[in-house]
């Protein structure tokens, strides 16, 4: 569970997704396996954001990294052709593992639509066992984040 509300001063960083017409399902509301991919999204452009390679290469060698805990808390359902605001940010970074925090507003009303976490952790890409969150990922969240990641021991 989810143990605190997102607080969306602290994200410096977010973007805006519209709610497309296959995404709504037989109940007229964003089906819940979206949020992931809108959470996912946040994530992924977040990283471009700070300046860490999202590629093939990296991925797939440099930067192993998985997700081992994915909570999402469902406050209210968003509608076809909503705009929403998706607020992510690195909460914490331990020795081997890190947390996305994600947030979602409708756009204009600001009502809280979604909150997620994200645990993931480094895996080294021969071995698969869990390695140090690299020096070079440490110093670009904390440049971005400054002293809203918390760097906790494992």
């Amino acid at each position: 569970m989810i143990a605190v509300h997102m607080n969306p001063e602290k994200c410096s960083f977010s973007l805006q997704l519209r709610v497309r017409n296959f995404e709504v399902d037989w109940q007229g509301i964003v089906h819940n396996a979206n949020y992931l991919h809108y959470f996912e999204i946040g994530r992924i452009e977040y990283l471009k954001h700070v300046g860490i390679p999202v590629d093939m290469r990296s991925i797939q060698s440099d930067s192993k990294v998985v997700v081992v805990r994915n909570e999402i808390d469902y406050r209210s359902p968003a509608l076809f052709d909503e705009l929403l605001e998706v607020y992510t940010r690195v909460s914490f970074i331990r020795s081997t593992s890190f947390a996305f925090e994600g947030m979602i507003l409708e756009e204009r009303s600001r009502r809280l639509i979604a909150e997620n976490l994200a645990i993931h952790v480094w895996l080294d890409p021969v071995t698969d066992r869990p390695v140090r969150v690299t020096e070079a990922f440490r110093s670009r969240i904390r440049a971005f984040e400054g002293r809203n990641v918390e760097f906790l021991p494992e």
